[in-house]
C-alpha cells in the first residue's frame, strides 16, 4: 500500500477526500496566520528589550535570562501538547491554546518587574505550545506524504512572516505608545483570529479513535521511543536547527541598536529583511522538494540534501558579525537566513518516520529538543557576550551548531518510511 493510501484511509473519520479537499488549504492559510501572530507575539520582546532594559536596568545576563524564559514553558509543553494533539480535538485544542497565549500577551503591559515579566512569558510559552505539534498534525491529516512539504512550509512560513511584521510595526507602536499599550494591543486584538477558525473547523478536525494494537503497551512504546534512530536523530538535528534560529529572534535586533548603532525603527526594519529571507524560503523549500521526488527522484536524498544545502548557508553569518559596514553585515544575514530553505523538509522528515498515529507526539518531542536550544541560545550567547565583548563567538558557536544538525540527519536519520509503513512493506 502507498503512503498516500495510509494517509487517506486514516482521514476516513473526516469525511470524503473531496470534502477534505476543499476546505484543508482555508486551514493551512489559518494556521499561517496563526503561526504569524505566534511570533509577532514571542518576538515583540526582543524589539522591546531596549526599552526594558532602561526601564528595569537589565544587564547583559537578564537580558539573557528574560529572553530565555519563554523557553522554559514552551519546551516543557511540547511533549504533552504532542500527545494531546494526536488524542483530542485539534478544533478546540488549538483554539483553547490560542486565547491562552494572547492573554499571556497582552497581560505583559501590564507587568511591573521582570519577575513578573517572566512569569507572563512563561505563560505565553504554555500557550504557543500547540503550534508545531498541532499544526504539523493538522498537515499530516489532511494532506499525503508526497504533497506535505509546500503546506508545511507554508504554515510555517508565518512565523517568519509574524517577525517581518513585527520588525515593521512593533518598533512604531514602542516608539509612539510605549511598550506597556504595544503589548496589550497586540496581545488582545489577536483574539479575532478564533472567529475564522472556528467556521472553517468545523466538523473538519474532530478526534479520530486511534488504532492501537493489543500487544502494544505503554511501557514498550516509550522505551521504543527513546531508543528509536530517527526520532533521536530528528531530536539533535532540530535541536541545532533551533539553536541558530533562536539566535536570530532573540538577539539580531538588540545586536543591530547595540553594536550597528541602528536606531530602533531602523533596526526593526532591517531586521525584518532576513526573517523575510528565511521566511520565504520555507515554502519554496519545501515545494521544491515536492516537485523533484513527484518527478521520481529519492525522496530521502532529495529531503536531506536540501537541508544540506541550507544550513550550509548559515556560514555567511562568520563574516556577517565581523564585517565593518553595517549595511554588507544585513546583507550577508541575509543571506545566512537561506537556511529557511530546511524547514518544510524536516517537518517532512519527522512526518515520514513517524507512526501516522503518533505524529502529534513525535512533533512534540521534535520541538521540546529544539526549544532546549531556544532556552539555551539566548543564555549562552548573553554570557559570551558578557565576557567577550562582542556578539561573534556567539555567532560562530550557533554556526557550528548548526552544522552538526547535517550530520544528523545523513547519519543518524535514515530512509524516509514511517513504522507503519515498514511493517506493512508497502
Amino acid at each position: 500500500m502507498t503512503r498516500d493510501a495510509h494517509q487517506y484511509g486514516d482521514n476516513a473519520a473526516l469525511g470524503s477526500n473531496a470534502a477534505v479537499h476543499s476546505g484543508r488549504w482555508m486551514i493551512v492559510w489559518l494556521l499561517f496566520a496563526a503561526s504569524l501572530i505566534n511570533y509577532l507575539d514571542r518576538s515583540s520582546i526582543s524589539l522591546a528589550l531596549p526599552l526594558l532594559s532602561r526601564d528595569l536596568g537589565l544587564g547583559p545576563e537578564s537580558k539573557g535570562l528574560l529572553l530565555s524564559a519563554f523557553f522554559w514553558s514552551y519546551a516543557l509543553l511540547q511533549i504533552p501538547m504532542g500527545w494531546a494533539a494526536d488524542r483530542f480535538n485539534l478544533r478546540w485544542l488549538y483554539f483553547a491554546a490560542f486565547l491562552l497565549w494572547s492573554l499571556g500577551q497582552g497581560l505583559t503591559g501590564f507587568a511591573g518587574s521582570l519577575g513578573v515579566l517572566i512569569l507572563f512569558r512563561m505563560l505565553l510559552g504554555v500557550g504557543e505550545s500547540i503550534y508545531l505539534p498541532g499544526g504539523t498534525k493538522i498537515v499530516s491529516m489532511l494532506f499525503g506524504p508526497a504533497e506535505r512539504g509546500l503546506p508545511c512550509g507554508l504554515f510555517d512560513f508565518g512565523t517568519r512572516m509574524g517577525l517581518v511584521l513585527g520588525g515593521l510595526i512593533i518598533p512604531w507602536l514602542l516608539a509612539r505608545l510605549g511598550w506597556r499599550f504595544t503589548f496589550r494591543l497586540i496581545g488582545f486584538a489577536a483574539l479575532l483570529w478564533v472567529v475564522p477558525w472556528l467556521l472553517a473547523t468545523k466538523g473538519r478536525l474532530g478526534h479520530r479513535p486511534r488504532a492501537v494494537s493489543a500487544t502494544r503497551n505503554r511501557r514498550q512504546e516509550l522505551r521504543w521511543l527513546l531508543s528509536n534512530r530517527n526520532l533521536i536523530g530528528i531530536c539533535l538535528g532540530f535541536f541545532c536547527f533551533d539553536y541558530y534560529w533562536y539566535l536570530f529572534v532573540t538577539w539580531l535586533p538588540d545586536y543591530l541598536v547595540t553594536v550597528r548603532h541602528f536606531t530602533m525603527l531602523r533596526a526593526g526594519f532591517f531586521s525584518s529583511l532576513p526573517y523575510f529571507v528565511f521566511g520565504a524560503s520555507e515554502p519554496l523549500g519545501g515545494w521544491i522538494a515536492d516537485r523533484l521526488t513527484g518527478y521520481g527522484w529519492n525522496e530521502t536524498r532529495t529531503r536531506k540534501g536540501i537541508v544540506t544545502v541550507a544550513f550550509l548557508s548559515g556560514l555567511l553569518l562568520i563574516p556577517a558579525s565581523r564585517v565593518h559596514n553595517a549595511n554588507t553585515a544585513v546583507a550577508l544575514i541575509a543571506g545566512a537566513s537561506l537556511v529557511g530553505l530546511a524547514t518544510g523538509n524536516l517537518l517532512v522528515i519527522l512526518q515520514c518516520c513517524a507512526p501516522l498515529e503518533d505524529v502529534g507526539l513525535w512533533t512534540g518531542f521534535e520541538n521540546f529538543a529544539g526549544n532546549l536550544a531556544g532556552v539555551l541560545a539566548p543564555l549562552l550567547t548573553g554570557f559570551l557576550i558578557s565576557r567577550t565583548g562582542s556578539y561573534a563567538p556567539g555567532f560562530a558557536l550557533a554556526v557550528i551548531v548548526l552544522l552538526a544538525g547535517i550530520l544528523c540527519y545523513w547519519f543518524i536519520v535514515g530512509d524516509l518510511r514511517s513504522r507503519s509503513e515498514a511493517a506493512t512493506g508497502s
